[in-house]
């Protein structure tokens, strides 16, 4: 589960420009642990919300592997989040940027 936050924490760093912020918060609700990644970047389109969990998908031309990795950090985050009978879901935040909430069913 640590390495799935830190890949979600890692693209917000990576795409949310000087000045920006990332933030991260934890909540218990309806018997779950709610993780929420939030940062004020470009956002993702919500026409893309499932596709960018998919291996090796690289949302904008420009990032390559080089400048934007192998598209495989959310594929992984997504499949440690499952395999820990959760989920990650995306969506574009109202004040700009995404938000990543993880869900995972309470002990």
């Amino acid at each position: 589960l640590r390495r799935a936050l830190l890949n979600l924490v890692e693209n917000g760093v990576k795409y949310t420009p000087a000045g920006g912020r990332v933030e991260i918060s934890v909540a218990a609700a309806r018997g779950e642990a709610v993780i929420a990644v939030e940062d004020t970047g470009p956002g993702v389109d919500p026409g893309d919300a499932t596709r960018i969990f998919e291996p090796f998908v690289r949302l904008d031309a420009a990032r390559d592997r080089e400048s934007g990795g192998s598209g495989l950090g959310l594929a992984i985050a997504r499949s440690i989040v499952v395999a820990h009978r959760g989920t990650l879901e995306v969506e574009r935040r109202e004040a700009g940027g995404s938000r990543f909430t993880i869900r995972l069913p309470a002990a």
